[in-house]
């Protein structure tokens, strides 16, 4: 049995029995003895064995001496993960590592039920493995005591704070005692970390291991150039050529997955999918599907790309390219893990090979650049696995050499061994035909040799089923007549797009290989239906193809002119341009009296001095002595009553003692205002009820103003 120096012995037992011989670096700096008591910082890249490091660094300060765990009244030890499969996936690596020691889990996850998880806390649990939301919510309900913990590990830290956990973190850190040990684990140490680490760490010790600066040296990256359109075809390629025990395809977005897993699914792989849409339930059952073997390809989101370890992965796809170069880095860790070997591949479309090699230069990968496997090349390695397989040297046994001689002697060698190649590939899906790349390679020049002009003269017309009413533009039909129809470059003569149809025009050279690409159903790009034409098109009239009534009559700026003949009675011919030109000089000669007046909206305005005779240019003579009209006054009569009106009073019964004013008809009537009389402020005594006024001083030395009064009490 190999011997782990530092491991407490149940736990070496425990690795013993899962067949390790040696520790990797970051599980061999965490079993110093200096750093039993202290709090840690490490940054280890993913796959090195983090879980097992912090399980084996763990276990002197929750055992304290003893070889087994006694009664569990609190929780010893919280392990916070981002993800709820990565937290099932550290309680499930932490059970088998404390088998022996008699130790007690709990996990709580969100997407579980609470009331199962509060009933596995109140039985008593040593250890709890949580999500940050589910974790804080437990807390706060009380059902999670922390007040006798002794440590808490965060895994993953720098992706729990990418998904925006910090909060949920803090009030965690926060709820723990004071004395506790925390332990940060996490592939890379941002800033942020290390501003988390001050703030609830005491003394934290930086551990780094040497392998951090060699990312991922078991695995083999690739990055493979494909048409836009030929990306899912390239993965299913890859899959073929491979033939990995499992395999992870990674996607942008959830539709993409659903999408995958459908069309993989018809061409007979074993497929499950991953995404943030589904249950708990369905992704615990998925990652199983995986495990077992049940399943050999898994097409998730980035939710699988942090901590997952999935048995025998040898094959990581990246069919949408990541975000940035640590998330590349994560996806790729799903292979190549504890030694063992793997592959990453990126499918790189044309138009996105510079942001895949800046991931690269990122992460500082050096990858292999190439084209997707052929056709050919899978068959060539599908006919290597089947020579290599291991029931062509396995010896025949007893029970089957009855069968194998009746066999020999019905059938020639020759055919057993085609019937032995055709059911060998009966399984297999097939593979898929890829457009050839013919662009340049990064830093090479392209023979621009000048090419000869296509002749069009004995061209061939098509007719495509888009026009202007579906959009139909020559920027975007010129390069996918190009991309599917198999037609070489410069070989697409004149487009003219019309309202329901377009008519394409193709070079002699070109027709051929056309025509095989439309195929039998002529249709190009799935849904444009393509027919061959005969001569050269004439523009359909889309006028005469409506139905009468529903013609557009002319009208506005577009209805034709009518003929001077049409015009009624007053048609004339139309005059020529000498008669236009005679009536021109005529006018020219005029005099300045003989010009006509100006009129409308362009006429001058008069003068102030012309507007009070009354006169303008083309005015009568006589206008200056013409009298201006007035209007006669007319005195405004009092409206009779109407049969519903109420009987008014006369108006000098409505208002009395107010003073009479002559009307213009000379009669009189009252004051129709109630105002007081005016009332001018003379110099003459006040009143008995008058206020005394004051009188304006004046300076010493000059008369009084005149009128002035005396003041009260002068005389």
């Amino acid at each position: 049995m190999a011997h782990f120096d530092g491991v407490v012995p149940p736990l070496a037992e425990a690795l013993a029995r899962k067949n390790y011989e040696t520790l990797t670096p970051v599980q061999q700096n965490v079993l110093d003895p200096e750093l039993a008591d202290s709090d840690l910082l490490v940054s280890a890249q993913t796959g090195s064995g983090k879980t097992v490091a912090f399980g084996i660094a763990l276990a002197p300060t929750l055992m304290a001496g003893e070889d087994r765990f006694s009664r569990a009244e609190r929780p010893l030890a919280l392990v916070v993960a981002p993800t709820r499969e990565l937290a099932l996936q550290v309680k499930r690596e932490l059970q088998w590592l404390y088998e022996l020691t008699g130790a007690s889990f709990a996990s709580c996850v969100g997407g579980m039920d609470m009331r199962t998880e509060r009933q596995a806390l109140s039985r008593g649990a040593h250890i709890v493995v949580g999500t940050p939301g589910r974790l804080r919510d437990h807390i706060e309900r009380g059902s999670l005591d922390m007040t006798g913990m002794r440590a808490v590990v965060l895994d993953e830290a720098d992706e729990m704070l990418d998904l925006g956990f910090r909060e949920d973190l803090e009030f965690i850190l926060g709820a723990a005692p004071d004395d506790r040990r925390t332990l940060m684990f996490s592939a890379t140490v941002p800033k942020m970390i290390v501003s988390l680490a001050k703030r609830f760490q005491r003394n934290a010790v930086r551990l780094a291991t040497t392998a951090e600066q060699r990312q991922h040296v078991d695995i083999e990256y690739r990055a493979m150039k494909v048409a836009p359109s030929d990306r899912e075809n390239a993965i299913i390629n890859v899959l073929r050529y491979f033939e990995a025990k499992s395999a992870i395809v990674f996607c942008a977005t959830r539709e993409s997955v659903n999408r995958m897993t459908s069309r993989f699914t018809n061409r007979g792989f074993s497929v499950v999918a991953l995404s943030g849409e589904l249950s708990q339930g369905q992704r615990t059952h998925a990652l199983q599907a995986m495990r077992d073997g049940r399943a050999r390809v898994c097409i998730a989101t980035d939710v699988a790309a942090r901590g997952l370890d999935l048995p025998d992965l040898e094959l990581v796809i990246h069919a949408d390219l990541p975000q940035n170069s640590p998330a590349l880095l994560h996806r790729s860790g799903r292979t190549g893990r504890a030694g063992r070997k793997g592959v990453s591949v990126l499918i790189v479309p044309f138009n996105q090979r510079f942001k895949a090699e800046r991931l690269l230069q990122g992460a500082r990968i050096e990858a292999n650049w190439g084209n997707p496997p052929s056709v050919a090349e899978i068959t060539e390695r599908d006919d290597q696995r089947l020579l290599q397989d291991e029931t062509l040297t396995e010896p025949v046994a007893e029970a089957e050499q009855a069968f194998v001689d009746q066999i020999l002697a019905q059938h020639s060698a020759e055919q057993i061994a085609a019937a032995f190649v055709r059911l060998y590939r009966s399984g297999q899906s097939a593979p898929e035909e890829l457009q050839e790349d013919n662009r340049p390679e990064r830093g090479e020049k392209r023979d621009r040799k000048p090419r000869e002009k296509a002749d069009f003269s004995d061209g061939t017309w098509f007719s495509l089923s888009v026009g202007r009413k579906q959009n139909a533009e020559p920027r975007w039909l010129l390069p996918m007549l190009y991309r599917t129809g198999n037609i070489a470059q410069g070989d697409v003569g004149a487009i003219r797009i019309h309202g329901g149809e377009t008519h394409v025009q193709i070079a002699p050279g070109s027709v051929d290989s056309f025509t095989a690409a439309i195929g039998p159903n002529k249709t190009i790009d799935k849904n444009i239906n393509v027919t061959r034409l005969e001569g050269t098109p004439e523009a359909p009239d889309e006028q005469s193809e409506r139905a009468p009534d529903r013609k557009r009559p002319y009208a506005g700026k577009n209805a034709p002119r009518r003929d001077f003949g049409d015009r009624g009675d007053e048609s004339r011919d139309r005059p020529t341009p000498e008669a236009r030109e005679d009536v021109r000089e005529e006018r020219s000669d005029r005099t300045p009296d003989q010009k006509r007046p100006y009129a409308g909206k362009n006429k001058p305005r008069k003068s102030f001095g012309d507007r009070g005779e009354g006169r303008q240019e083309g005015a009568s003579p006589d206008a200056a002595d013409r009298p201006r009209a007035k209007k006669s006054y007319k005195p405004r009569t009092p409206r009779a009553d109407g049969p519903g009106d109420k009987p008014r009073k006369p108006f000098a019964e409505r208002r009395e003692g107010g003073p009479d004013r002559p009307s213009p008809d000379g009669a009189a009537h009252a004051r129709p205002t109630g105002k007081k009389p005016f009332k001018s402020r003379s110099s003459g005594p006040d009143g008995p009820g008058d206020k005394p006024r004051k009188v304006k001083k004046h300076r010493k030395g000059s008369p009084p103003p005149a009128g002035a009064r005396k003041r009260k009490g002068a005389e």
